[in-house]
């Protein structure tokens, strides 16, 4: 069954910037689509970005549009996102996830269709100060 495996995270001052990775194992990577989703203290699940590893096509919400970027390493079956100028607001827990795009018209991941196995990490506390 896929696995996901999330690192990266840590505490930073405003402005800066960190990158979270997230390692797949237990399928065939290639053909997946994936995502980052956050959620902060006491708030829901906000989607983040997705990749489709077939063709590298992306999708950003629009808070973290021109600042995070998400991108993959088709060779070590990891998926990145790298976040720069980082503010207060986007402190929360970040989740990788398989097979799942995010829905920029309600701003969360949907489960892709037709469906392989949705999986979800177990999260990463980025915190901005």
């Amino acid at each position: 069954h896929v696995q996901l495996v999330e690192s990266g995270g840590g505490s930073v001052q405003a402005g800066g910037s960190l990158r979270l990775s997230c390692a797949f194992s237990g399928d065939t990577y290639s053909g997946y689509c994936m995502a980052w989703f956050r959620q902060a203290p006491g708030k829901g699940r906000e989607g983040v970005a997705s990749i489709y590893t077939g063709d590298d096509s992306t999708i950003y919400a629009d808070s973290v549009k021109g600042r995070f970027t998400i991108s993959q390493d088709k060779d070590k079956d990891t998926v990145y996102l790298q976040m720069n100028s980082l503010k207060p607001d986007d402190t929360a827990v970040y989740y990788c996830a398989a097979d799942f795009v995010f829905d920029p018209l309600i701003g969360r991941l949907v489960p892709v269709t037709p469906h392989k196995a949705e999986c979800e990490g177990q999260g990463t506390q980025v915190t901005v100060s």
